[in-house]
């Protein structure tokens, strides 16, 4: 924390000297006015925010960009500009975010994007999909490509804006009880896995189901369900499931769930531009660091259940059953395109730098890891 601290603060002494800088060099005393001006505006201005977001408070990594973006705030403000934080704890609707920062009952919330397919489905494009990018392809498309643009004009209507708000990266395909050896061995297996996913599943012979998430250890364990994906290590060791599933498998439908800040957009326009531009520069530092400390505590957790409980076999689908997942995939995603020019429009837009980044990924990080993991 400290560390995105320090970051965040030179970026931010960095830019007043560049604009000191500018200022020294011009003769405009209107400028000049115009800039001591909003510096007292900003000294003096208060701001308090509420946000909500879908998670408990105390459920990390997922909660800890909201708590990391509210001190960065306080503390680059003096104070000033306070975000009090609300976990479904408090709010009991942690589906209902969109909704508390459209309606402004809170001024800022923090979610999943694809919670909101069913108020309209370009939202998905915003989270993960089946066989998309990894977090740096899509962190890069983001900020670099047409991700942001694209994000502008799906939440332009709902009267919010939405920036990247924290990715746990891959997420593992799941905990099952049983082998999967083809496809027939999913058809008939009740399974908890939501979204997209959910449907390819559902083509698949698999009986889809969506159960809270305080019932999954028990509806696992008692066999009301047969297998369910969670997230990773770091999470997954906290509900348990490696105890009674242990079958884990390698992912494919989440390659990079991305959470989400939604900001109401009135409420973002009230502010000083200096608070505008802190919290942005707060979002971008507390999502970033999100993935990191999911990372390391997926790392420490693996190591722990493996060594605890050495009966985990870690698995990939076989092929010809990945395909058959690609193969539904593809029929899902088609069939949305067709319908809705947008959809398409992203669709391709995102095929089309997965294929461009997709080279350098195996090149780069792939590549090392694939020769040089085999070296004493």
């Amino acid at each position: 924390m400290k560390k995105i601290l320090m970051i965040v603060s030179a970026l931010l002494i960095t830019g007043l000297i560049v604009v000191g800088c500018g200022e020294k060099a011009t003769t405009n005393e209107n400028n000049k006015a115009e800039a001591s001006k909003a510096k007292v505006d900003t000294k003096d201005k208060k701001v308090v925010w509420k946000l909500a977001m879908t998670w408990p408070s105390t459920l990390t990594p997922l909660a800890s960009p909201t708590h990391n973006l509210a001190k960065m705030v306080s503390d680059m403000t003096n104070g000033n500009f306070k975000i009090i934080v609300h976990g479904k704890e408090k709010h009991k609707a942690p589906l209902g975010i969109l909704d508390f920062v459209k309606n402004k009952q809170y001024e800022i919330g923090h979610s999943g994007s694809y919670y909101w397919k069913g108020k309209d489905i370009n939202t998905i494009w915003f989270t993960t999909i089946p066989f998309g990018m990894t977090m740096k392809e899509q962190y890069s498309w983001f900020y670099y490509g047409d991700g942001m643009r694209y994000m502008k004009k799906v939440y332009d209507k709902f009267g919010v804006l939405n920036f990247p708000g924290g990715n746990t990266g891959v997420q593992m395909g799941g905990w099952f009880k049983k082998e999967i050896n083809t496809v027939e061995d999913l058809k008939g297996i009740k399974m908890r896995i939501p979204g997209l996913a959910g449907e390819v599943m559902a083509k698949l012979g698999v009986s889809v189901t969506n159960i809270p998430a305080g019932e999954l250890y028990t509806s696992l364990d008692r066999g009301t369900i047969d297998a369910l994906e969670w997230v990773g290590p770091g999470m997954d060791i906290k509900m348990g499931f490696h105890k009674v599933a242990p079958y884990y498998y390698t992912g494919w439908h989440e390659p990079a769930s991305e959470m989400q800040f939604m900001v109401n957009k009135e409420a973002f326009d009230k502010l000083p531009k200096n608070y505008q531009n802190i919290l942005i520069t707060a979002m971008k530092a507390s999502a970033s660091d999100m993935y990191y400390e999911n990372f390391h505590a997926s790392s420490e957790a693996w190591a722990k259940m493996k060594t605890e409980f050495p009966n985990i076999k870690v698995k990939s689908f076989p092929q010809p059953v990945m395909q058959k997942m690609k193969d539904a995939t593809d029929e899902v995603l088609n069939n949305y395109a067709s319908k809705d020019k947008i959809f398409k429009a992203i669709y391709k837009n995102q095929k089309a730098y997965i294929k461009k980044a997709r080279q350098w990924s195996k090149m780069g990080e792939y590549g090392y890891i694939k020769t040089t993991e085999s070296l004493k």
